[in-house]
């Protein structure tokens, strides 16, 4: 599997405020991040596969939500993880 659970302690210890910190906005925007991105690149391989687009469709607006989410809380939060994770505002 792409996402194995060292690859998920990594996100969040990087992007959380530790390795167990899995429920914080920024570990969540970080792991919907990686997985949209792991799976646009299966969508370049596979352009009929209209089950993984709908799921890439939910996921882009699960963290465009928690971004607006985080926007309205705390913007220096919101700026810091859109510059370190390269969104576009």
């Amino acid at each position: 599997m792409y996402l194995d659970v060292a690859k998920k302690q990594e996100i969040f210890e990087k992007y959380g405020k530790s390795n167990t910190d899995t429920g914080s906005a920024e570990a969540q925007i970080a792991l919907f991040s990686y997985r949209i991105s792991h799976l646009t690149e299966h969508m370049k391989l596979n352009r009929k596969d209209y089950s993984t687009e709908r799921a890439l469709t939910r996921l882009v607006g699960k963290r465009r939500g928690l971004l607006d989410y985080l926007k309205d809380v705390d913007i220096e939060r919101y700026r810091s993880i859109v510059k370190a994770l390269g969104l576009r505002r």
